[in-house]
């Protein structure tokens, strides 16, 4: 009975979110542990479905990093990063679509429809989603810039292929691949891409799955966990170079969502069971929030 009695009550402290953000669309950068973890995967999923099955709008943006480059190394292409990002030529190109959009994609897709929704999987391809330019790296030292080959930078969303998807109640799963006017292909950082799809979607959340608790002032302490920060604060952060690397990224997409209209950002540990839910429909939550 005690165990009832606390599902219940766990019902009854999500009941003032669920009634809040029912109809409001919230895009998951769905990524990481979340998504390698057989397990995780599962509970993940779950977490989508449900939010679908509430009243929310779940759009997803997948990455796949890891499934990328161990595709490329049984191809014999051998993966080569430059300032920070995957140098992507034509060869690299080919295996990007491949992963993300004939496999990662397809894949969740089926898991989302398995766990009782109805996902459809689109890349920047589909009725031009996603149009992007050529994107150069920064040199290292500085001094200029480098060619990373196929890498792109978003300049326009058109989101009326996800109207139509939320109209007929279906869940979207974007695989991070854009398009330009002539019909190329542009291999685009899946962080970026959920930031800019939630500020044309004028979205109330964009919620990234990561393996990490969220923004810490000291990476290697997981209890130096920031629940709430501002950008200005954020700012500090990647000054001091407590927030570098892969959350870099993530924090500047929040930061152009934010600017564009969206409500709050939430950057979360995708480790931890159910991490959606208890993000969205609990008081505490479990990740950093980080808001204008």
């Amino acid at each position: 009975m005690k165990k009832r009695i606390e599902s219940a009550q766990t019902l009854v402290e999500a009941l003032p979110y669920i009634r809040e953000f029912s109809g409001k669309t919230v895009v998951v950068k769905y990524g990481g542990a979340a998504m390698e973890d057989p397990a995780m995967r599962a509970s993940t999923v779950t977490d989508i479905v449900l939010m679908k099955y509430v009243g929310m709008n779940p759009v997803i943006v997948h990455g796949g990093g890891p499934a990328i480059s161990n595709m490329m190394e049984q191809l014999d292409i051998e993966p080569e990063f430059r300032a920070g990002l995957r140098v992507t030529d034509d060869a690299s190109m080919d295996v990007v679509e491949m992963v993300l959009v004939g496999r990662i994609n397809k894949e969740l897709v089926a898991l989302i429809n398995r766990a009782g929704g109805q996902a459809v999987g689109l890349c920047g391809k589909d009725g031009m989603l996603l149009e992007a330019e050529r994107l150069f790296g920064e040199d290292e030292t500085g001094a200029g810039t480098v060619d990373i080959g196929r890498v792109g930078r978003i300049t326009k969303v058109n989101p009326k292929v996800l109207d139509v998807l939320d109209q007929t109640g279906f869940i979207p799963v974007i695989a991070p691949v854009a398009t330009d006017t002539n019909g190329g292909a542009w291999n685009v950082n899946a962080d970026t891409v959920a930031g800019e799809i939630a500020a044309a979607l004028d979205a109330e959340k964009l919620v990234f799955l990561t393996d990490s608790p969220g923004i810490l002032r000291d990476e290697h302490d997981p209890e130096s966990l920031i629940k709430s920060v501002t950008l200005d604060v954020a700012e500090k952060l990647i000054g001091t170079g407590a927030i570098s690397g892969g959350m870099l990224p993530k924090v500047k997409a929040c930061a152009a969502a934010l600017a564009a209209g969206v409500n709050k950002t939430h950057i979360i540990d995708g480790r931890t069971p159910h991490a959606l839910l208890l993000e969205i429909f609990t008081d505490e939550g479990i990740g950093s929030v980080v808001s204008c």
